[in-house]
């Protein structure tokens, strides 16, 4: 065994370790906990969060940055990307379709989780060593809880720091552009290393582009991205399935009775299966890691029920629509079947449904996806890191950053799942905990809020 397996299996080891039932308990059990307490409130604000969210009560003299429209892009640029397209497939490869379901239960109880820990985010805001307003985990749990909780914000500071390094992202973009480029085109047939080193390096430029710009810079690109391309994707996806409509209930059946069996799962073990669709989901909606609190935490308002509304629609997006559709696709294409993985098994399913269309969709849709998700994710490191050192650390971070992307476009993608699922566990923790210890306060508020409308 080289050093480069052993790597691979130390990072495997790793995540398997963190994600065992403890974790996900804590993550499908808080998110049960908050539905629970809440009284399912949310859910029946439905209507409510969306004219939120189109701007209806947005006040240019509220505190924070950006609009509720431009907080959920930005949360959204972030979750809608490789999370749906490369992670769904990467779910149904490791776990069968039965994983589908347990992302879909991660996603359902994530709207209640986004809820609470994005209304936190607004109501424990904290300010950086520059006096300027900053909210998510690390700030609520310090001031929500006080000093004696701080290893927790500590915790979530380091982890999300590193975390959000991009790697998976970075390595799926490569791997694209690699074997339908590249390839085809005849290119660095010699040394694949060098292509993929060449295409992080570009990568890496367009990036920083974007991300020195802050998150304003960021919010006004991803606003104008992805809502465009998830709305060309979703069509691509509905014409498929409306192709094989008369499929569609077995492969609904199939998702469920396969979510019980455990067949697909090495040895039939269920627990497995749940693990890795809950591990994929909350990449997925990253509800409960934390991360999208630190996007609606720079959001315009003095309400924090509002935001909490208007992130809570999130998991509802990216996962219950845009990776349902994109699992029933791959599946109803029977790839899943094949020797595929990752944004490959996506991108032959819709080839082999649209012909090249899907193909060429695809591939926009995955640089479009990879990119947006760069972006947010690097306003995620830098407060992390302006957190735990000062904001004068946020250049270097970014420097830090982007040389990451190079890195990472040259990795394996069983290291960059690994090495994303063991920081996104360890960032879990502390949101978790932190939140359900503060839920009350979400409870005070959300009755005030409430009685007024």
């Amino acid at each position: 065994m080289n050093l480069y397996d052993e790597l691979n299996n130390y990072m495997a080891s790793i995540a398997n370790a963190l994600w065992g039932t403890p974790l996900v308990l804590l993550l499908l059990g808080g998110g049960f906990y908050f539905s629970i307490i809440s009284r399912l409130t949310p859910f029946r604000y439905l209507k409510h969060a969306i004219d939120i969210l189109l701007g209806k009560y947005d006040s240019k003299d509220d505190p924070g940055q950006i609009t509720h429209f431009q907080a959920l892009s930005s949360a959204l640029s972030s979750t809608v990307g490789m999370g749906n397209i490369a992670g769904v497939a990467i779910a149904i490869h490791t776990g069968g379709p039965g994983a589908i379901f347990w992302m879909w239960c991660t996603a359902i109880l994530g709207m209640t989780t986004k809820f609470f820990t994005c209304t936190l985010s607004i109501m424990f805001r904290g300010k950086d060593d520059q006096g300027e307003i900053q909210g998510g985990v690390m700030y609520y749990i310090e001031e929500g809880l006080g000093n004696k909780y701080k290893p927790l914000s500590l915790m979530f500071g380091f982890s999300g720091m590193i975390g959000c390094t991009i790697f998976f992202q970075a390595n799926q973009l490569s791997q694209i552009i690699r074997e339908y480029f590249y390839n085809s085109a005849g290119l660095f047939q010699s040394n694949m290393i060098v292509g993929d080193l060449f295409t992080g390096i570009m990568v890496a430029i367009l990036v920083s582009i974007v991300i020195f710009g802050g998150i304003k810079r960021i919010a006004m690109v991803a606003s104008k991205m992805v809502p465009i391309m998830v709305g060309v994707y979703l069509i691509a996806a509905v014409i498929v399935i409306i192709k094989n409509v008369q499929v569609v209930p077995s492969i609904f059946y199939l998702i469920i009775k396969d979510a019980f069996s455990g067949n697909a799962v090495a040895g039939g073990a269920i627990g497995t299966m749940i693990s890795i669709g809950v591990r994929r989901g909350l990449f997925s909606n990253e509800a409960g890691s934390g991360t999208e609190t630190m996007a609606h935490g720079a959001a315009k308002t003095n309400e924090p029920i509002r935001e909490g509304l208007v992130a809570m629609l999130g998991p509802l997006i990216d996962t219950i629509i845009v990776c349902s559709i994109t699992a029933l696709v791959i599946l109803l294409s029977g790839v899943y079947e094949q020797d595929l993985n990752g944004v490959s098994m996506t991108v032959v399913a819709f080839e082999n449904e649209l012909g090249v269309f899907g193909k060429i969709l695809i591939m926009v849709a995955v640089i479009t996806f990879s990119l947006s998700t760069m972006f947010g994710y690097s306003y995620y490191g830098r407060k992390c890191t302006s957190y735990l050192f000062g904001t004068k650390w946020k250049f270097y971070y970014n420097i830090f950053y982007v040389l990451m992307i190079v890195l990472a476009s040259t990795i394996s993608i069983d290291i960059a799942i690994n090495f994303m699922d063991s920081a996104f566990a360890l960032m879990v923790i502390p949101t978790m905990i932190g939140t359900i210890l503060l839920s009350p306060k979400v409870l005070d508020e959300s009755k005030k809020y409430f009685a007024k409308i």
